[in-house]
């Protein structure tokens, strides 16, 4: 009979295909997460070790042959994995203590930055990724020479490290490990002689790999995207994973707000009173004619919004934030109008308010002129030029007298 314990877990069919594995996985890995439901970790787990084993094609053809106990002794999983099949997963399918105990240890994971463009992100895209990596050598099929030429290093006895003793003070002695000289610290030799020639006893060749990368619709800045098992192979380890971090490079109209779109626009004074029309190219090439009312007073800072036109949703493209645009306005330059033309603007903005010009003493008159940031610190330093004088005419020992 077969075993469909890892397919119920996620809710799905045996059937099932990548993205409704992976949809569903989303689903309850964000409703069982420890952080949201604390009580519900060993759930999360389960859920976690179904997701691993079912988009990994490797693991799932295993699964679906010969079960969980298949891919116990098949030495699938690695990491995390291990760990959860040897300890956990026995309580979780009712399978007993057994298992081959611990697994292989793990590779380190290579991290690779690619630049994307807001374009990608929004229509999608695949690109081609040159890797360079370690595979196991085949002609010594990763045992670095002749069969049986491999021994234990005599120095650190198998164990890659050398312990130290060193005397700090009286009956009191330090204890420091090194990494053996002589193995290098792989904790077996071979002979020169004995060496595959192939990979001269490294055990491992660098080959170069071209990955697909695909950028889906929606993607994020930052988003990673996994290439499992892909990274630097070495013997008795299983490799580590190929992480793609996306990075987004600057566009010059839009700016990206988790799916919406943001820009700014220009348009003069006459255009924010009168109305307008102006084209947006968009990010997949179509023009977005944008259409303003006369009348209808765009004021500085404004912010206009088109539903539907930011960026897809990420696993769900038919769905789309919103474009906003943000609007400036440039004023006319001085003097821009007569007397006769303000007078026309005044009858069709209305008058100025009245003015009722103050008496006595204390009204003074005072030029008005245009600030700059240059001006404000030059009559600062004025400011503090006759503060230093003032101070050095009054000459030391100077002081006030209090009445």
């Amino acid at each position: 009979m077969a075993d469909n314990k890892l397919y119920e877990i996620l809710g799905v069919s045996r059937s099932a295909s990548d993205s409704e594995i992976k949809r569903s996985y989303h689903k309850l890995a964000k409703e069982f997460h420890p952080d949201k439901n604390p009580a519900a970790g060993d759930r999360f787990k389960e859920i976690s070790y179904a997701y691993e084993v079912l988009s990994d094609p490797k693991k799932r053809q295993t699964y679906d042959k010969f079960g969980i106990k298949g891919l116990q002794e098949g030495g699938q999983g690695g990491g995390p994995s291990d760990d959860f099949l040897s300890q956990v997963i026995g309580g979780i399918f009712g399978m007993g203590g057994g298992g081959r105990g611990r697994g292989r240890g793990r590779g380190e994971d290579t991290i690779h930055p690619l630049k994307v463009t807001l374009e990608d992100m929004y229509m999608g895209k695949t690109s081609k990724l040159q890797l360079s990596k370690n595979v196991i050598c085949g002609p010594c099929k990763g045992i670095g020479g002749k069969p049986g030429s491999v021994v234990s290093c005599r120095d650190c006895h198998g164990h890659g490290i050398k312990v130290s003793y060193q005397q700090v003070a009286q009956n009191m002695t330090r204890q420091f490990q090194t990494r053996c000289p002589t193995c290098q610290g792989q904790g077996e030799t071979i002979s020169d002689k004995d060496k595959c020639p192939k990979c001269k006893g490294k055990k491992v060749l660098n080959e170069t790999k071209i990955l697909e990368v695909h950028v889906e619709k929606g993607m994020r800045e930052n988003q990673k995207i996994f290439f499992r098992e892909e990274g630097d192979q070495m013997p008795d380890k299983q490799p580590g994973d190929v992480i793609i971090v996306l990075q987004q490079k600057p566009h010059e109209v839009f700016q990206r707000i988790g799916d919406d779109l943001v820009m700014k626009h220009e348009i003069t004074l006459t255009e924010a009173l009168c109305g307008f029309e102006f084209v947006v190219k968009h990010l997949d090439g179509r023009d977005l004619l944008i259409r303003h009312n006369p009348g209808e007073v765009i004021k500085p800072g404004d912010l206009k919004g088109i539903q539907g036109e930011g960026m897809p949703v990420y696993k769900n493209p038919f769905e789309k934030g919103n474009l906003y645009v943000k609007f400036n306005i440039t004023f006319p330059e001085n003097n821009f109008a007569t007397e006769e033309q303000m007078k026309q603007i005044e009858s069709l903005l209305g008058p100025r308010p009245a003015f009722v010009m103050p008496t006595g003493d204390d009204v003074e008159e005072v030029n008005f002129v245009e600030y700059t940031g240059s001006e404000r610190g030059r009559g600062r330093e004025e400011a503090y030029a006759s503060d230093d004088e003032e101070h050095m005419h009054s000459g030391p020992g100077v002081q006030c007298a209090h009445q």
